[in-house]
């Protein structure tokens, strides 16, 4: 059996995307009841339950999907109850912090492969979850010396099956590192836009691609992203600044006329983009 922990957005597309690849044994646990029953009569789970004590001790592997602030005290408030044997894993944007948390958390004979799948929505909730969200998306697994190798390889085979392009592995630090990058400065970066808007400009009848391209993501799960930028701070506040440096070329470019460094680096930029697989 297979437990799902937490049907928002991420939670519920894992529950569409493992009946879909023919898990018939999957099951949630979340706090709100109606979601629960939204999940049982759209066939997603084959039980539900608002503490999950039973289902946990009854899972081979439970995915947790639930804000990273939560993980630890989750994994606290049910280290006992947990399958002896049984693997978790998790979907949270943050390694390092959880990577030092839970050695003294779980019993040895329970193994927690943190996991990271690079796909999700805008919006939150079961109602935006989509089965199709993983498909052709990259994973991430963050190992630590304390996984086995055939649990990295039974969450790795998982999350081929549900979709995902590609699995890479790399160390909770350089998975923080990276994430800062590709994931938390183009969501920091888009908000940045859209609030620099003149207040009063009708703006949304002069967009075109482009401006919607950068700014999707900043229709953005508040409470969520608030706490992943503070987990992350150092390398988000790295990342920023290499960026601000780069825009600081281009302006000091505009500034002077100086085509030649435009030209520059947008051939530059170009390079790099088509580069890119």
């Amino acid at each position: 059996m297979i437990a799902i922990v937490g049907l928002g957005v991420i939670g519920g597309s894992y529950a569409m995307a493992l009946r879909r690849a023919g898990y018939d044994q999957v099951c949630a646990i979340d706090q709100d009841e109606q979601t629960l029953e939204k999940a049982l009569a759209m066939d997603l789970i084959c039980a539900g339950s608002t503490h999950g004590r039973q289902l946990l001790r009854q899972a081979d592997l439970t995915i947790l999907s639930i804000y990273p602030h939560s993980v630890a005290g989750f994994l606290r408030e049910h280290a006992s109850d947990f399958k002896p044997g049984s693997v978790i894993t998790d979907a949270t944007g943050v390694k390092s912090e959880l990577a030092r948390q839970i050695p003294d958390i779980l019993p040895p004979d329970v193994d927690f492969v943190m996991g990271h799948p690079m796909a999700g929505r805008e919006k939150k909730g079961l109602d935006f979850a989509s089965d199709r969200v993983f498909q052709g998306a990259n994973y991430i697994l963050t190992p630590t010396a304390r996984n086995r190798e055939e649990n990295l390889k039974k969450v790795e085979k998982l999350a081929l099956e549900l979709g995902f392009r590609r699995v890479e592995r790399i160390t909770p630090e350089q998975h923080d590192e990276i994430i800062a990058f590709t994931s938390q400065l183009p969501h920091a970066l888009a908000v940045a836009l859209i609030n620099s808007d003149k207040e009063g400009r009708d703006t949304s009848r002069f967009i075109g691609d482009s401006y919607r391209d950068l700014t999707r993501i900043a229709n953005i799960n508040a409470e969520l992203w608030s706490e992943l930028f503070l987990q992350n701070r150092a390398y988000l506040l790295e990342a920023i600044e290499g960026f601000e440096a780069q825009l600081d070329i281009l302006k000091e470019a505009l500034r002077g006329q100086d085509r030649e460094t435009l030209v520059e680096r947008f051939e530059e930029s170009s390079r790099r983009r088509s580069a890119m697989n």
